[in-house]
């Protein structure tokens, strides 16, 4: 029997589901009939850190440093109330012992550091019943309170998504991770090592796969090289992921291949099958890697067979989670948001709509690798399939599309396809802000399990969305968000400031129409980012169309985020605090008719957006109709109907009385007999378990055929609007 691949995730991701890179992995190996195991090695640490045992190390490190602050003094005094609440706190994060919320939610169980100094109101976060989220908020600052005494006393790089990321994040030379490595290894790295340690003996494999999706995570999965090349040299290990497909495209450095054999470009699937022939002896020649750097004669060496093609998205195989202990990962709650909270609470299984960005134009992305380039969607059928394989396989049913940007068409047949199914299911997508998304569509969305979106509003000024080439306009963004917020679906808006030729009034001006977007109430959450240059984007690509000089020779080591002076005169750094705090105020609904000056201690021009301007645009949404190519839905409920005769004035009439049995309510319509009839007829041939759904031109040609001719008015209009709101849907 072969040893199989061990596909790791090297410290830190995420507390509170696992990165899917060694899913996909794992499902497309196993498909290829590869053996392969996966571990999440940041949880594997995580729990061992605020374990009884591991938080006594830490405490007694702790102990020895110099000069402790005041709050960690404190923390330090109260270290039995730690070791004794730290295991059942974390129980109680990982949904397995609900009934400790009333115990923490007293105030008197969990001792409480810095974190807990600005506590919001609680009853006014959560309500007053609350409680399991309330009591996770507290848990979640309580386990804060240890990570800043661990990052105060212990080790400086610790963080629970991230781990040393200082080092990796624009590192155009490899000499400060060298020089780190050379250094003893820190209580984390020593963690991480013991675990690392009883993988290998467990699994015994032959190739070792690390995973690198972030900075935050590189600087662990080359400690854990270093300590293969030395413990098991005959083990190979290759690294891939994010960082590496973004930063690693002009490595020059050889000292990386001190601590790992082999480093894999883009997509994984067909590189780590020709690596695993490599190494296993069934294709020993190297020259049919894919994809994959590696030393040879002291010179770094890029290898990419011909010979080696890529698998379509299709044939790559359903995600496999199997071996990742899916009940131990922490659920918490670090901003009391609903649609914030979605990153770090709750258990999402990660899947893809479609490869690559179906708009693939923003100006400040990576559109020139594949990983943006190269789209190519899956059939929502596929698509299903592959969730209902994987609520067998976890037993959860919530998902996250973690899609560049999910295509609008796409998630209108998948979710067509769930409903048609029957299938129970939550989940949330990353998306544009296409007038794609029209009301009927969200409503669909939320009926298939769409609880949340989120998508790029970026500059919020549409002579930047111009130039950043987004293809949206904020007032388009607004009637979206406003789409989405109707039907019951949270929005976060992804924000970017500093883009080359922004000016402060700019800045200003963008800050006010996200407040607007909050004070309306289409927008839950957010978050600013500073605009960065990469060498992938086309800004990077062509500087002098965007006013943009570079100021750094190409390097031997990462090689993606560059330095850059641009023509603007712009502080954009002086921006960034107020920016964060302000919209940290929104989200919690709070200083929303405050000027905008008052979050910044510095003097900022003032805007020059109109204090309604947001409510306009919301209130000048377009009346245009379907298109006649549109699926006509009905998602109601049952229909009864009968005819009942009717007389005035001497004048006698039928008409048809329909009973439509809503979700939260029953709606009574007459109309016209004849159309009441037809009407009743054709509702339950455009629910989605029919097996093609009509176009609007079919039914409009229905209707003709019964011998009218006044379909705008009878469809569009006064008659069937009740039904519009329970169901009648056009998408």
């Amino acid at each position: 029997m072969s040893l199989p691949i061990l596909l790791i995730t090297p410290p830190f991701t995420q507390l509170n589901t696992p990165y899917p890179a060694t899913a996909y992995l794992k499902g497309f190996l196993q498909s290829r009939g590869i053996a392969a195991a996966q571990a999440d090695l940041g949880l594997e640490v995580l729990l061992q850190l605020f374990s009884e045992t591991g938080l006594e190390q830490a405490f007694q490190q702790a102990a020895a440093y110099p000069e402790p602050s005041p709050n960690a003094l404190r923390m330090l005094a109260l270290k039995g109330h730690y070791l004794r609440t730290i295991e059942p706190v974390v129980r109680f994060l990982q949904g397995k012992d609900p009934t400790l919320s009333r115990n923490i939610l007293t105030r008197r169980f969990l001792p409480e550091g810095s974190r807990f100094d600005t506590l919001p109101d609680l009853e006014a976060a959560f309500g007053d019943m609350g409680i399991a989220d309330a009591a996770k908020y507290l848990a979640t600052l309580y386990l804060e309170d240890l990570s800043d005494l661990i990052t105060e006393t212990v080790d400086p790089q610790f963080g629970f998504s991230r781990y040393a990321e200082r080092l990796s994040r624009t590192a155009p030379t490899y000499d400060p991770l060298y020089e780190a490595l050379a250094q003893p290894p820190s209580f984390i790295d020593l963690l991480t090592i013991q675990q690392l340690g009883n993988l290998i003996e467990q699994h015994q494999p032959c190739l070792v796969a690390l995973s690198v999706p972030f900075p935050g995570n590189l600087f662990s999965a080359l400690r854990c090289g270093q300590w293969l090349r030395k413990q098991y040299p005959q083990i190979k290990t290759v690294m891939g992921g994010g960082y590496p497909n973004t930063e690693l495209r002009s490595l020059k450095d050889p000292r990386i291949f001190e601590v790992l054999d082999f480093i894999c470009l883009d997509d994984g699937e067909a590189p780590l099958e020709a690596l695993y022939a490599y190494v296993s002896g069934t294709n020993p020649d190297a020259g049919s890697l894919k994809r994959t750097y590696t030393l040879r004669e002291g010179e770094v060496q890029f290898i990419d067979s011909n010979a080696c093609s890529d698998y379509a998205m299709a044939t790559t195989g359903t995600p496999d989670y199997t071996g990742l202990p899916l009940d131990q990962y922490i659920s918490v709650i670090e901003v009391t948001n609903p649609m914030h909270s979605l990153w770090s609470d709750g258990r999402w299984n990660k899947l893809t709509m479609a490869h690559g960005c179906y708009w693939g134009k923003c100006t400040f992305c990576d559109t020139t690798l594949p990983y943006i380039s190269d789209y190519e969607p899956l059939t929502a059928g596929l698509l299903a399939d592959r969730m209902e394989t994987i609520i067998a396989q976890t037993g959860n049913t919530g998902f996250h599309f973690v899609d560049e940007a999910a295509p609008p068409a796409l998630m209108r047949n998948l979710a067509l396809e769930i409903i048609r199914r029957g299938l129970v299911v939550s989940w949330w997508a990353n998306i544009r802000f296409e007038k794609s998304f029209t009301p009927d569509l969200c409503l669909l969305l939320r009926e298939a399990g769409c609880i949340a979106v989120s998508g790029g509003l970026e500059v919020a000024s549409d002579r930047l969305l111009k130039l950043i080439d987004k293809g949206v306009t904020v007032a388009q963004v607004a009637r979206v968000n406003k789409a989405f917020t109707d039907a019951g679906i949270l929005v976060h808006a992804y924000l970017m400031y500093g883009f080359p030729t922004q000016t402060a009034v700019e800045t200003v001006d963008s800050m006010e129409m996200v407040r607007q977007l909050f004070a309306a109430g289409v927008l839950k959450s957010a978050f600013w980012h500073r605009f960065a240059l990469t060498a992938h984007s086309p800004v990077g690509k062509n500087p002098d169309a965007y006013g943009v000089r570079m100021m750094q020779a190409e390097g031997t080591f990462a090689n993606n985020d560059i330095a850059y002076e641009e023509a603007v005169d712009t502080d954009h750094d002086a921006f960034g605090y107020g920016l964060k705090k302000s919209l940290f105020n929104y989200m919690h609904g709070i200083g929303l008719q405050d000027p905008l000056h008052k979050w910044f201690d510095h003097k900022v021009p003032r805007t020059t957006v109109k204090p309604d301007w947001i409510y306009g645009a919301l209130e000048e949404a377009a009346l245009s109709l379907p298109k006649e190519t549109s699926r006509v839905v009905w998602l109601g409920g049952p229909v009864a109907v009968q005819t009942v005769s009717k007389s005035k004035k001497g004048a006698t009439w039928e008409e048809a009385q329909l009973t439509v049995y809503a979700r939260s309510q029953t709606l009574h319509l007459r109309l016209d007999a004849a159309k009441g009839l037809w009407l009743s007829d054709l509702l339950p041939q455009l629910t989605p378990g029919t097996a093609t759904l009509l176009t609007r031109a079919e039914v409009r040609s229905r209707y003709e055929a019964a011998g009218w001719d006044d379909f705008e008015l009878f469809w569009d209009d006064k008659p069937l609007a009740p039904l519009r709101k329970v169901g009648l849907l056009q998408v």
